[in-house]
């Protein structure tokens, strides 16, 4: 068995019979928007979807882009991209910026009493305007010949997850703006060659954020995981596609 999956945990598992909260990540959220039925397989009953293999150049573009923005945040200035693009901003300075950003151990997290869940999630940064509003931001990587948007089916994930850090400041009592940003880095692939170095372009994309659909989701999210009936699998979920197909064949050497 793979040392990076070990299939079925016993452990940060669900029990509709404890009083204590329990703790939902923002990502964890996402999967249940995508399919029910592997959230709750998940959740519930311990195993998880494999993971995929970690993106060690988007990390890497992430912690850069992150102590780029932080040498600005201590001279309290704004970063050139936004002068670039006439966004009146700063870096926001908080104790708990690294807290914030700890997406494994911290993160910003609240307390929602109506589900006694804990909804948490790990930011890439956060701006503040002269209003005093805070701008949510998210750091994005790429590489394509198309200038980056938000346009595809498969990146409604980063508009829910923008939305879910906005609710999350706003039920910690921070005014939040309603537009946050995505720093979008896009590298350059028409370098004659390589030479040890790979350019961005970087783009700066907005984007105004819908929060009214998080409470209902919680909701939902409690009582799917209150039931102990399994519930049915997202449209277009790969991995439950993947499930049936697998018990179709039913050869011996399967089960």
């Amino acid at each position: 068995m793979s040392k990076y999956y070990q299939g079925k945990r016993t452990t940060r598992l669900f029990d509709p019979k404890a009083t204590v909260p329990f703790k939902i990540s923002r990502s964890k959220i996402d999967n249940f928007v995508k399919c029910p039925r592997c959230f709750y397989i998940d959740v519930r009953l311990g195993v998880a979807q494999p993971p995929s293999m970690p993106f060690t150049l988007n990390s890497a573009v992430d912690h850069l882009l992150k102590k780029e923005f932080d040498i600005h945040r201590a001279k309290e200035e704004p970063h050139p991209l936004m002068k670039n693009y006439g966004l009146d901003a700063v870096p926001y300075q908080h104790p708990d910026m690294d807290k914030w950003r700890d997406s494994l151990r911290a993160g910003i997290e609240y307390s929602h009493q109506p589900t006694n869940l804990v909804i948490h999630g790990g930011i890439d940064d956060v701006w503040v305007n002269p209003a005093g509003e805070l701008i949510i931001v998210d750091y994005k990587a790429t590489a394509k010949d198309q200038k980056p948007t938000l346009d595809a089916p498969w990146q409604d994930g980063y508009k829910r997850q923008m939305e879910i850090y906005q609710w999350l400041f706003r039920q910690n009592n921070f005014p939040v703006a309603e537009t946050g940003y995505f720093v979008y880095c896009n590298g350059k692939r028409d370098a004659k060659a390589f030479d040890a170095k790979l350019e961005f372009d970087i783009d700066l994309i907005p984007y105004k954020g819908k929060t009214d659909w998080i409470e209902p989701t919680l909701s939902d999210i409690k009582a799917c995981l209150m039931s102990d009936k399994i519930p049915p699998s997202g449209a277009e979920c790969d991995f439950c596609a993947y499930r049936t197909a697998i018990q179709s064949l039913k050869p011996k050497s399967l089960v």
